[in-house]
C-alpha cells in the first residue's frame, strides 16, 4: 500500500513538473505576441512609430481592411501622407462600402500637390460606383443566394397552389427576386472584378519626372508628387512601368518610385 502510494506520487510530481516547464516555454511566447489592442493602446497614447510596427506586424499573419485603415492613421499622424493613402487605399479595396475607409482616402487626398480628378468622375459612374460598393462582395453573394431560394419558393406556390391571390403573389414575387437575385450577382461579380484588374498604385517618392519614354534621356512630360494614385498600362520593361494618371495623361516612370495597391 505505501509502495503504490508512492509511486501515485512521483507520477503526479512527474506530471506537474513537465505542465510547469511547459508554462514556463510557453510564456515568452504569448508575452512577445503583438494583438490588436497592443497597437490600438500605442496609437492612442500618441506613440504612432510603435502602433505602426505592430500593425505591420499583425498584417503580415493576415490582410484586413481594419487593420490597414488603422495603420493608414497612424502613418498620417507620422506626416507620411503616401503611406496613409497607400493603406486607405488597401483598405478600401477590400471594404469598398465602409464609410469611415472613403472618408479618409478623400480626405488624404485632398491634401496631395497632385489634384488629379479622376477620368470617370461624373455623376453617372460615381452614382454606379456607389451602388455597386453599397455592400461587399460576401454580402451580395448571401443576398443572391437568398433571393433565388425565395424566388424558387414562390415560383412553386404559383404552380402548385390553389387560391388565385397566392398564385399571384408566387408569380410577382418570383419575379421580384428573381430580379434582385440577378442585381446582387452581378454587382458582386463587378466588385470581384475591379478587385481581380485593379492596376493601381501610389507614388512614394516626393517629386517624379514622368517620362515620354522609358529611358533616362528622355525628356520630362510632366511632374507628379507623392500620394499621387497611377494606373499601371505597361508592366513588360524591366525596371519601368508606363502609368496613366485619372486626368488621362500617360508617361514612363521607374517601377521603384510606387507601391502598388
Amino acid at each position: 500500500m505505501t509502495y503504490r502510494l508512492w509511486t501515485i506520487m512521483r507520477n503526479t510530481h512527474s506530471k506537474i513538473l513537465v505542465i510547469a516547464f511547459l508554462v514556463m516555454l510557453l510564456q515568452p511566447l504569448c508575452g512577445f505576441a503583438i494583438t490588436k489592442q497592443n497597437a490600438d493602446d500605442s496609437y492612442r497614447q500618441g506613440n504612432y512609430q510603435q502602433a505602426i510596427a505592430d500593425y505591420k506586424e499583425l498584417l503580415s499573419k493576415g490582410v484586413s481592411p481594419v487593420l490597414y485603415y488603422n495603420l493608414g492613421n497612424a502613418y498620417y499622424r507620422s506626416d507620411s501622407l503616401s503611406k496613409a493613402i497607400l493603406c486607405y487605399e488597401r483598405a478600401y479595396k477590400l471594404s469598398p462600402s465602409d464609410k469611415d475607409i472613403r472618408f479618409n482616402l478623400q480626405f488624404a487626398r485632398s491634401k496631395t500637390i497632385d489634384k488629379i480628378a479622376p477620368e470617370d468622375d461624373n455623376f453617372f459612374a460615381v452614382m454606379y460606383r456607389s451602388i455597386v460598393t453599397f455592400a461587399d462582395v460576401d454580402t451580395w453573394a448571401f443576398t443572391s443566394i437568398c433571393c433565388i431560394v425565395i424566388a424558387l419558393v414562390l415560383m412553386l406556390c404559383y404552380l402548385f397552389a390553389s387560391p388565385m391571390w397566392l398564385r399571384k403573389t408566387g408569380f410577382f414575387g418570383s419575379v421580384a427576386f428573381l430580379c434582385v437575385f440577378i442585381f446582387s450577382t452581378f454587382f458582386a461579380w463587378q466588385q470581384k472584378y475591379w478587385f481581380d484588374n485593379s492596376q493601381g498604385a501610389i507614388v512614394m517618392s516626393p517629386a517624379i519626372g514622368v517620362k515620354s519614354a522609358p529611358e533616362d534621356k528622355s525628356s520630362d512630360a510632366f511632374i507628379i508628387h507623392e500620394g499621387t494614385r497611377v494606373n499601371i498600362l505597361d508592366n513588360d520593361i524591366k525596371g519601368w512601368k508606363q502609368i496613366k494618371l485619372g486626368d488621362g495623361r500617360e508617361g514612363w516612370i521607374k517601377s521603384g518610385v510606387i507601391e502598388m495597391i
